[in-house]
């Protein structure tokens, strides 16, 4: 005895005209649109390193960035990098005696910070100070010129940074120390020099230097601005003080706060969902035509209208509305032109049906007040009157 195996079933999904089969033929496309999309716009948001941005900037690559520098510097030396005076005291403070405090961008420092600064008797380096500035940390020198071509200066002084680094591009401010003031000046021009180092009683140095180029990524390869710098920062630690721009609490809104990558990879979702609503929203076919719910008679909607000016007792509409449908029946049958003005309306009517245009014009066009519209009589008989005009005429 043979016994025979039932036949299998296909899976309940895998129906040709399954429901899930349908939605899967017809959604297999736009999701794999909307998938490569959304990678697309993900690696685009993480895609591309930011670099920052500025003048002096430890990270920046730019020309005027100090990227190059600061990379130089973190090979022999301990650098860190602080954006607020706070955070450059701790590093001075945490480092051994041989530190170089580096300040840029001072302008953004309060006093009592460079007060703060200043007092931690450390050898600092001040690229292009303010006043405020060279008063706190170098009392007795004083800005005294300026020049501004870019030709190269001589070291002309003894200081061993400068001597072995030669001719720099230290164009820029000049500086002088007053009488009694322990100092030294390099890179002379006519009206002062270009760095000028100051000894303080405590032991420590601050260096001033006119400008910040030869520090900076574009310049840092001319003449010798990379060895002056190497000397001038020469040390075990090394505390590059560039402040931030003072912020204004709440200042920056929610689409300022996204970040530029993800801001960019919106812009493919949206064209997107743009697609998506044309693929989706397209006419399916011809529009189908369909019948009126209900038929209105004309003589209906005449009586409506005529229902409406008698609860206004508008006499004159009536009576105007009157005329104007005799007029528009009766000017083509006397073989003249719809705009045709009274004068030939009324002459051409006189001579047709033979009545006295005197009477004509009374009718048709009558004057101010209308005789017609003084009651409801006289409006049934305007309507008598133009209806024997009109058997008249044909």
């Amino acid at each position: 005895m043979t016994t025979t195996a039932p036949p299998e079933h296909p899976p309940a999904g895998s129906a040709p005209g399954s429901a899930a089969g349908r939605l899967w033929r017809a959604g297999r496309a736009p999701a794999a649109v909307i998938g490569l999309l959304v990678a697309v716009s993900v690696l685009l948001s993480l895609g591309s390193e930011q670099f920052p941005s500025g003048h002096l900037e430890p990270g920046s690559p730019e020309p005027d960035g100090a990227r190059a520098l600061v990379r130089l510097l973190d090979e022999d030396s301990d650098l860190t990098v602080a954006r607020t005076s706070e955070a450059a005291v701790r590093a001075v403070e945490r480092s051994g005696e041989d530190t170089v405090l580096v300040v840029l961008l001072d302008h953004r420092l309060l006093p009592e910070e460079l007060d703060t600064l200043a007092g931690l008797g450390s050898d600092t380096v001040l690229v292009r100070p303010s006043l405020r500035s060279l008063a706190a940390f170098a009392p007795g020198a004083d800005m005294t010129g300026r020049v501004d071509d870019e030709r190269t200066l001589e070291p002309g002084c003894a200081l061993p940074a400068a001597a072995s680094a030669g001719d720099a591009g230290v164009t820029g401010e000049l500086y002088t120390a007053g009488n009694g003031v322990e100092a030294l000046g390099c890179y002379p021009a006519a009206d002062g020099s270009g760095l000028l180092q100051v000894a303080a009683p405590d032991g420590s140095t601050t260096t001033v230097l006119g400008t910040g180029d030869p520090l900076t990524n574009r310049e840092l390869d001319s003449a010798g601005n990379a060895a002056l710098a190497l000397n001038l920062l020469s040390a075990e630690d090394v505390v590059w003080l560039r402040p931030d721009v003072p912020e204004e609490v709440g200042s920056a809104t929610l689409w300022e706060l996204v970040p530029a990558g993800v801001r960019w990879s919106l812009a493919p979702l949206a064209l997107t969902l743009l697609l998506f609503a044309l693929w989706r929203g397209r006419r399916m076919g011809a529009l189908v035509p369909e019948s009126l719910p209900a038929l209105v008679r004309a003589s209906e909607t005449t009586e409506g209208r005529a229902g409406l000016y008698q609860s206004r007792k508008a006499r004159d509409r009536a009576a105007s509305a009157l005329r104007n449908g005799f007029l528009e029946r009766s000017v083509p049958k006397l073989g003249l032109r719809t705009d045709s003005g009274p004068d030939s309306v009324v002459a051409a009517a006189a001579a047709r049906s033979g009545e006295d245009p005197q009477d004509l014009w009374r009718l048709l066009y009558p004057s101010q007040p209308d005789p017609y519209t003084a009651d409801d009589e006289a409006m049934l008989r305007l309507a008598d009157e133009l209806d024997r005009l009109s058997g008249r005429l044909r």
